[in-house]
């Protein structure tokens, strides 16, 4: 036992050095604030992380170890038994045997570095709500295009979205693509789709597609139903990818923008978090939340130091996560404040994984993408819930959002649930197709052909508002063919909201759901299945059907469910604000440390919210 427990002592510490270093330098090289050749040391690094969790020893030197245990049959040889048995599920996603793919793998990712700087480097403008032409953020085109009531304004941050994708096709995202299938069919799959759905969510594609058009199905009369009630009610222009969704929701957007100052967003995230007594367990934690010139343009969490228990002493998580918020652009804080539950339910998830070694508790293999992502979505979707928007949601003079205000949002946004939920479906559907095709069909030309056509038999429209090959995730090796995964987690959110609500009756506030989630979804980690935690917490295996119900629900049972929510709430005395979150906070923008919780959380939030109103809003 002796020899085994050094192994794993050893392969923990070792684990954790490399993956620090190299999350390290990548949060310098994506937040742009690392020395000139950040970049070749981040791929330096992200090179030497991939070899040592690729090395094909590992899994023979466990399965040995694991012998040897198993033979002396004693009770107290089962942490490290267990322990051991998490490094070789964690080897068997990663480790590669084949010489020839370790050489691809380094290919992929210097050409994935050569891309994402040239990206970097790349600039998109678009028309402002001034009349501005001025250059932005994937996030500002986004929150131009959805909330600007100028069209030809909305127009030019969708222009600038479909240059950015053609950018991206001239400039190696194709080889990429025929990279990855390279690599992948050197270990044995048919391409780097089948490997990535195969690793990530154990299943293969077939599998995932039953599930996926299952969804698509259940899904495609009321998503027809919304979209034909959008162009009777605003005209046929409606549909256009640049007005959809201003026509379906700007107005009511425009009107919560008060209610959504995104200086309060940290402190309303804060107390909510609070309330819900979801805590941190002692992890230090940088937050960078405004756009920055040369920042990556996607929000993100990553943890530099997964938690464990090293020899039963506890090591808590360090953890990064960033938004792309511009505070004085109409939007911003609504999509701040979700960035800020979804990111902060990452990281509550990751610092509450209470296992001994961290192949547990770290963001990849085998750890399940949408067992992952449950955990985040599940926090942002209470933004949407109408006692949360009523205790929360407050305008400059502390008045709630009027009772009139959240059913008109709910009227808005209930009809396009579908529309919403299936726009995830883009990108797996494809991205199948896309990696299926022999190296001489990937053209430009062809891509472009494919993306439309996809965007058109799923969202009913000539063209997502979101256009596919402009989004992120297909740029990198860790995110490319799982974004699927987000689908997954939502289905998994509305089964464990309906679990709540059926044992609790209520979301917002309620102090069980912190422990609930940490003791059924969060403390095992990737050590079981995310059927697992499911059949755990509410009883029953992964079930797509909430999700597809929630989709398909009539406005006016939205409505009415909204109001017997509101009345629910306002019969329960809201608790105070005073769970220990055990969490050091530090709100940077790049190096500048904007705000810290050293003296306490109000102190920090306030120490946010005056630098934004000083920053931002001085007109």
């Amino acid at each position: 036992m002796k020899k085994s427990q050094a192994y794993f002592d050893a392969l923990n510490h070792d684990y954790l050095k490399i993956h620090q270093t190299k999350e390290e330098l990548f949060w310098q090289n994506y937040m742009g604030t690392g020395e000139e050749d950040v970049s070749a040391r981040y791929a330096a690094a992200e090179s030497a992380y991939k070899r040592f969790i690729a090395e094909p020893s590992r899994l023979q030197e466990i399965r040995e170890l694991i012998s040897e245990l198993e033979a002396e049959a004693s009770a107290d040889n089962q942490p490290l038994l267990d322990g051991l048995r998490g490094w070789y599920r964690f080897f068997d996603c990663n480790a590669i045997e084949d010489p020839q793919a370790q050489v691809l793998l380094d290919e992929i990712i210097q050409a994935e570095a050569a891309l994402f700087a040239k990206r970097k480097q790349q600039r998109l403008t678009h028309i402002n709500s001034k009349g501005e032409r001025v250059n932005a953020s994937l996030g500002e085109l986004l929150t131009n295009q959805a909330n600007n009531e100028n069209e030809a304004y909305r127009r030019s941050s969708h222009n600038a979205l479909r240059e950015l994708e053609q950018w991206l096709l001239h400039n190696g995202l194709s080889e990429l693509v025929g990279l990855r299938n390279r690599f992948a069919r050197q270990l044995g799959y048919r391409n780097y789709f089948d490997y990535k759905v195969n690793k990530t969510e154990r299943m293969s594609p077939e599998q995932l597609f039953a599930i996926l058009d299952r969804f698509e199905e259940q899904t495609r009369e009321s998503n027809v139903r919304s979209l034909n009630e959008l162009v009777a009610r605003e005209g046929d222009a409606a549909l256009m990818p640049w007005n959809i969704r201003f026509t379906s929701a700007g107005d009511v957007t425009r009107q919560l923008d008060p209610y959504f100052p995104f200086a309060d967003s940290l402190a309303r995230w804060i107390n909510s978090f609070k309330r819900l007594h979801i805590g941190f367990n002692g992890a230090e934690m940088q937050l960078d939340l405004l756009v920055r010139e040369g920042k990556y343009e996607n929000g993100f969490m990553h943890s530099p130091v997964p938690t464990f228990y090293d020899n039963g002493k506890w090591v808590s998580g360090v953890i990064n996560f960033t938004s792309l918020a511009k505070p004085d652009q109409i939007g911003s804080g609504a999509s701040g404040i979700n960035t800020l539950f979804h990111e902060g339910g990452h990281a509550a998830h990751f610092a509450n994984i209470r296992q001994n070694a961290p192949c547990f508790s770290q963001e990849f293999p085998p750890t399940s993408m949408a067992y992952a992502e449950t955990q985040s979505m599940f926090c942002d979707s209470l933004l949407d819930d109408a006692d949360w928007l009523k205790r929360y949601a407050r305008n400059a003079q502390g008045e709630p959002v009027p009772d009139e205000l959240i059913q008109e949002s709910i009227a808005a946004r209930q009809p396009m649930r579908a529309f919403n939920e299936r726009h995830i479906l883009l990108v797996p559907y494809f991205e199948w197709q896309l990696y299926q095709w022999p190296d001489e069909k990937r053209t430009p030309e062809a891509i472009t052909a494919l993306a439309r056509d996809v965007e058109t038999h799923i969202l009913g429209v000539t063209g997502s508002p979101r256009p596919t090959l402009a989004i992120p995730h297909l740029l990198s090796l860790e995110s490319a063919c799982s974004y699927q995964g987000y689908l997954l987690a939502l289905m998994a959110v509305e089964q464990t909201r309906a679990f709540f609500l059926k044992r609790d009756g209520y979301l917002t506030d309620n102090p069980a759901i912190g422990p609930d989630l940490a003791k059924h979804y969060w403390t095992p980690g990737n050590s079981v299945s995310h059927d697992d935690t499911l059949r755990s917490l509410t009883g029953e295996g992964f079930n797509p059907d909430y999700l597809a119900q929630s989709c398909n629900q009539t406005v006016a049972a939205a409505l009415q469910e909204a109001q017997q929510t509101i009345a629910s709430a306002a019969q329960r005395e809201q608790p105070a604000a005073d769970f220990d979150l055990q969490v050091h906070i530090k709100v940077v923008d790049g190096k500048r440390v904007l705000a810290d919780n050293a003296d306490g959380d109000e102190a920090m939030c306030l120490d946010f919210a005056d630098f934004v109103q000083q920053t931002y809003m001085k007109n």
